[in-house]
């Protein structure tokens, strides 16, 4: 599947989203390149796997383009074997706020301590309620971009 993928990152200032989540999900992920022209990552999301390429982010950095695939889960085990250094692990937690779906993402490892909300939105100047966890938003700042965690983890700064 492919589109424009509009979304805001944010720092999360509590656990108050723990209560509030509707599922969460175990996420093992790589990238097989990380060349902010062209990423490509490859996830086990649960018992599925999914091949992902994205784009460039434009200059506010909240769009770019995505292209993303399901596979096998033992296809993407077997090409995360492929991946660069970094392989990244998480617990994503899905939360319905407003009109619009969060999704937590609380880091294990070496990015523990770390804990990140995304929301994606239809168009950049798209109004969204904001939750009393959400915190500063990061959108933008390319360290905190998974692809950039698997080479400098959040235990590192």
């Amino acid at each position: 599947m492919e589109h424009l993928e509009i979304e805001r990152k944010f720092l999360v200032k509590s656990d108050g989203f723990r209560q509030k989540a509707t599922s969460q999900t175990r996420i093992v992920q790589g990238f097989l390149n990380t060349d902010p022209d062209r990423t490509v990552r490859v996830r086990i999301k649960g018992d599925k796997g999914f091949l992902t390429v994205k784009g460039a982010s434009n200059e506010s950095g909240t769009t770019r383009f995505e292209w993303e695939t399901e596979i096998t889960a033992s296809e993407a085990a077997n090409l995360i074997d492929l991946c660069e250094a970094g392989i990244l692990e998480k617990i994503r937690f899905e939360l319905p706020f407003g009109n619009h779906l969060y999704e937590v993402d609380e880091f294990l490892g070496e990015n523990k301590g770390l804990v990140l909300a995304e929301i994606e939105l239809n168009h950049e100047d798209e109004r969204f309620e904001k939750p009393d966890w959400l915190g500063e938003e990061v959108t933008g700042q390319v360290q905190y971009y998974n692809s950039q965690l698997s080479k400098k983890p959040f235990k590192q700064w």
